[in-house]
């Protein structure tokens, strides 16, 4: 095998499975594996053009005689809140995000279990264990991180007898790749008790001004589908571009 062959992915293609998005429909995927012997500018690549990745497989849509997903990414530069949003940010004044090395906890867990059994209960993580969790973290070959929101604690005097202070609760988590162009949603959940935060709509807000703070140009949402009432929110972080046979195009 020749250095540029080795280099270079091999795709495979999944056979055909119940799309889990768009009833009476089939759904394929054409993907690859993420390994660290591939060169970094490729795997960019891939995610910057339509990939998604899920641990160490990137994949895209396969489907035959459908193209309902579409991927998407926000125009951090151009980006203004609407009125909705705004109060969004409002009501979490009180959120500090925290960022850290993709590394998962027990805690991070407990409350994806609870998003999963009450969201996507019927969904494919529904038989998520702690390992399978543990893996959707750390497998990556590229610059993944993990954001942390958690109320701001009040403010306390300093201890001086070696005591631990509480560590406010844990209110949402996002999972993100830092790619060389933006920033790429893996997977984020919250606490579903907090209806009142809007969190799902917070976390995106608030990773398009991290975006914003690192000059980055574009935060990717993954995949639009046109049809499918669960992926609508996405269509309200405008202007936004989504790929096509000609490349991204601008949609207001």
């Amino acid at each position: 095998m020749t250095e540029q062959q080795k280099d270079f992915p091999e795709f495979y293609v999944t056979s055909a499975q119940p799309c889990p998005y768009l009833p009476g429909r089939l759904e394929r995927k054409l993907f690859t594996h993420l390994t660290q012997d591939k060169q970094p500018s490729l795997i960019d690549n891939l995610l910057k053009g339509g990939f998604r990745r899920s641990q160490n497989i990137a994949y895209t849509p396969y489907c035959e005689g459908c193209q309902a997903c579409v991927s998407v990414r926000v125009l951090v530069d151009e980006f203004k809140p609407s009125k909705n949003m705004r109060r969004t940010t409002n009501a979490n004044r009180d959120l500090e995000a925290t960022r850290h090395p993709a590394r998962p906890s027990a805690e991070q867990y407990s409350l994806f279990r609870d998003y999963i059994e009450v969201r996507h209960g019927d969904g494919g993580m529904a038989d998520m264990s702690v390992l399978d969790y543990a893996q959707m973290v750390e497998d990556s070959v590229v610059n993944t991180f993990i954001t942390e929101y958690r109320p701001r604690p009040p403010l306390r005097p300093h201890r001086h007898d070696g005591g631990q202070d509480l560590i406010s609760p844990l209110y949402g988590v996002a999972l993100c790749d830092r790619l060389s162009d933006g920033i790429s949603m893996v997977y984020s959940f919250y606490d579903v008790d907090q209806a009142e935060r809007s969190l799902g709509s917070h976390v995106i807000l608030e990773h398009i001004e991290y975006a914003r703070s690192l000059g980055l140009p574009y935060v990717y949402l993954g995949y639009w589908i046109n049809g499918s009432p669960k992926m609508q929110y996405k269509t309200r972080f405008g202007p936004q571009e989504r790929l096509g046979p000609n490349g991204w195009e601008r949609v207001e």
